[in-house]
C-alpha cells in the first residue's frame, strides 16, 4: 500500500493511519498528486467528521464459535481513537469509505439507539442474555462526550435489569459509574480495560486518541473503587513489540484492582495489513521486519489468518509460548481467566405509562 501523496504529515496529527487507500469494493482508484504549488502549511489539519443515522435495529446478532456472547451493540461507526491494529477498520469499506484515515475521521453516530433498544428488549419473544459493547469500535471514543449514545443505552439496560459487558479503553466511562456501580451490585455489570502497552509514547504513536496507559490504570481503580467488577484486556500483543511487556501489564491491572484478565493475539485482516505495516516502517522501521516476520510465524506463514478457534491466539511455537506466558502469570498474581458470569434472572420489562401494575 502506497500513502496518498496527497496527504501530508502534518494533516494527520493525531492520526495513525497514513493513507486513505481505496476501498476494496470500489472499481476505480483515485490516488491525489502533489503538483508542487501548495505549501505544507497550507494543507489543513484532518478534522474529525461525524454524521448520524437512525437505526431499524441495534442489537447485532453472531454465532461465531470462539467469541463468547451472541449479542452486541455498537453505538458509533468508525472509530476516533484511531488505533493502527483495529480490525475493524475493515467494516468502513461497507460504508463506501476507506478503512485508513476515514475511520478515524468520519464517524456515524447510532441517533436514537437508546429508544430502539428499549423496543427491541419489550419484544414478547425477546431472552435476556449478556448484552456486550465495545468489542467491534469502542463505545467511549471522544465523540460519546458530546453525543452521549451509550449512557441513554446503559440507562435503558439498568431500567430492564439487563446484564452488560463492556470493553473500552476510554476513560469517559467514569461518567457513566452512577448507573454501572448499581447495575454491577445486582451482578448485571462487568467491564473490561484495554491496556496494550505501559510505554506513553508507543501508545501515543500507535493509539493516538486513546487515554495513556497510566490513564486507563487509574479509570481501572476508579470503577473497581465503586464496586464495578474490571478485567484487564492485555490486547492485542503484537510479537516483537509488545509482547514482552505482558506480564508488567497483567501486574499493573491486578494491583489497582483488577480480578481478573483476558489476552489476544494480534490480527491484521483485509486493508489492515498493510496499514499496519506502513505503520511500522514509518513509526518502528528498525524492528518492522522483526516483528512481521513474527506476525507470520503465529499464522502459518501469513499476515493473518481468519480460522475459528486460532484467528485470536495464532499457532506454533511462538503462540504457545505467548499462551504459556499469560496463563502463568494469571495464575501466579491470582487473576481469574475465561467466561464472566452475569445474572439474566433479574430481566423484566418495565411497566409503560398507564399499564396496570401488579398487585404481587
Amino acid at each position: 500500500m502506497e500513502s496518498d501523496p496527497n496527504i501530508r504529515h502534518g494533516q494527520r496529527k493525531g492520526r495513525a493511519a497514513s493513507s486513505n487507500v481505496t476501498n476494496r469494493f470500489e472499481r476505480l482508484k483515485s490516488v491525489g498528486v502533489d503538483d508542487g504549488w501548495g505549501r505544507e502549511e497550507e494543507w489543513p489539519v484532518l478534522r474529525t467528521e461525524v454524521s448520524t443515522e437512525r437505526p431499524r435495529s441495534v442489537i447485532a446478532r453472531n454465532t461465531s464459535p470462539d467469541i463468547g456472547f451472541d449479542r452486541s451493540l455498537n453505538p458509533y461507526r468508525g472509530c476516533e481513537h484511531g488505533c493502527i491494529y483495529c480490525f475493524a477498520r475493515p467494516g468502513h469499506a461497507y460504508l463506501g469509505m476507506s478503512p485508513g484515515l476515514d475511520f478515524e475521521t468520519r464517524l456515524i453516530a447510532k441517533a436514537g439507539a437508546a429508544d430502539v433498544l428499549r423496543k427491541e428488549l419489550s419484544a414478547k419473544n425477546y431472552k435476556p442474555d449478556v448484552l456486550a459493547i465495545g468489542t467491534y469500535t469502542d463505545a467511549y471514543q471522544p465523540i460519546e462526550k458530546r453525543h452521549q449514545i451509550i449512557r441513554g443505552v446503559l440507562q435503558v439496560l439498568s431500567d430492564f435489569n439487563h446484564p452488560v459487558g463492556l470493553v473500552t479503553k476510554g476513560n469517559l466511562i467514569e461518567r457513566d459509574i452512577d448507573i454501572l456501580a448499581p447495575m454491577a451490585a445486582k451482578g448485571l455489570a462487568h467491564v473490561s480495560i484495554s491496556v496494550t502497552t505501559l510505554d506513553r509514547d508507543l501508545a501515543r504513536k500507535m493509539e493516538p486518541r486513546v487515554p495513556s496507559p497510566e490513564r486507563r490504570l487509574k479509570t481501572i481503580e476508579r470503577l473497581v473503587s465503586a464496586g464495578v467488577p474490571v478485567r484487564v484486556s492485555a490486547s492485542p500483543m503484537i510479537p516483537g513489540l509488545t509482547d514482552h511487556e505482558l506480564e508488567a501489564i497483567l501486574a499493573r491491572a491486578r494491583d489497582v484492582g483488577a480480578s481478573s484478565a483476558t489476552s489476544i493475539a494480534l490480527r491484521l485482516p483485509r486493508e489492515v495489513s498493510d496499514l499496519f505495516q506502513d505503520w511500522l516502517a514509518e513509526h518502528i522501521p528498525d524492528r518492522a521486519a522483526r516483528v512481521m516476520a513474527r506476525v507470520r510465524e503465529m499464522h502459518g506463514g501469513k499476515p493473518y489468518d481468519a480460522n475459528f478457534g486460532t484467528r485470536m491466539t495464532g499457532t506454533g511455537v511462538y503462540a504457545k509460548l505467548l499462551r504459556d506466558r499469560f496463563y502463568r502469570a494469571t495464575q501466579s498474581l491470582g487473576l481469574r481467566t475465561g467466561a464472566i458470569s452475569l445474572r439474566t434472572d433479574l430481566f423484566s420489562v418495565p411497566p409503560k405509562t398507564g399499564d396496570q401494575l401488579s398487585l404481587f
